[in-house]
């Protein structure tokens, strides 16, 4: 205990102040102990930021897609022309030819 004591009492006079000692601890705790760890903030900050990100993404895509799907609704020959493209649909008596470049 005298061995504390010696060295407590040795210390730099900025090292036995209390609210020192108390905000340390303090942050040594935050950073790696409490459950919201800076560690922990930082990851969940770039997920979030990755989140946004993607939520863009599909807020983009829906918005085109909606346009697509009102296209089709509403105009025969766009309808005609996605079904031929997409699924190789064609009338009765026609003949389909596939090209494929090599």
């Amino acid at each position: 205990m005298e061995r504390v004591k010696a060295i407590f009492e040795t210390a730099k006079p900025y090292l036995r102040n209390k609210y020192i000692i108390t905000g340390l601890a303090f942050f040594i705790w935050m950073m790696f102990f409490d459950n919201n760890n800076f560690i922990s903030q930082y990851g969940s900050r770039n997920k979030l930021a990755l989140l946004k990100a993607d939520k863009k993404y599909y807020q983009k895509e829906i918005a085109e897609n909606s346009e697509s799907l009102e296209d089709l609704i509403t105009n025969k020959q766009t309808l005609e022309k996605f079904a031929r493209e997409k699924y190789l649909m064609k009338k009765p008596s026609e003949d389909i030819f596939i090209l494929v470049e090599e």
